[in-house]
């Protein structure tokens, strides 16, 4: 599955805590993230993350684009309450029926939804080599 991991700079730490612990479900899919982030995830856990441009020259419009296209298959997107940006990410995903997690608690959820296969009916959405 193709997964974007997103963190508002309050956040990063906890999405680099949460990708160390279930380090050996996410590194069986493919991950995406903004510069910054991929880069924190990469050094702590050693996961294959492609790195996209920074989050101030449009990483998150550049993952929408690609939530837009159901390219992605799920999102976690550790965000501060307080910041108003991530709302298009939310529509596309609703729109795109794409699991959506923005807290801890709701991502525990999916990735051991992962890790079960129970969100395998993706691959029909989106199938592997589109």
């Amino acid at each position: 599955m193709n997964i974007a991991l997103i963190a508002h700079s309050s956040r990063r730490e906890l999405l680099v805590q949460f990708c160390t612990a279930y380090c050996g479900i996410l590194s069986q899919h493919c991950l995406c993230a903004s510069s910054e982030t991929g880069f924190a995830i990469q050094s702590e856990t050693g996961l294959d993350i492609e790195t996209i441009i920074a989050d101030n020259e449009g990483a998150l419009e550049q993952i929408a684009t690609r939530v837009a296209y159901n390219e992605i298959d799920l999102v976690f997107f550790f965000r501060d309450v307080m910041e108003n940006s991530g709302d298009t990410i939310l529509k596309l995903c609703d729109k795109n029926m794409i699991p959506f997690a923005t807290n801890l608690a709701t991502a525990e959820v999916l990735v051991q939804g992962l890790a079960r296969g129970d969100l395998d009916w993706r691959d029909i959405v989106n199938p592997k080599g589109k």
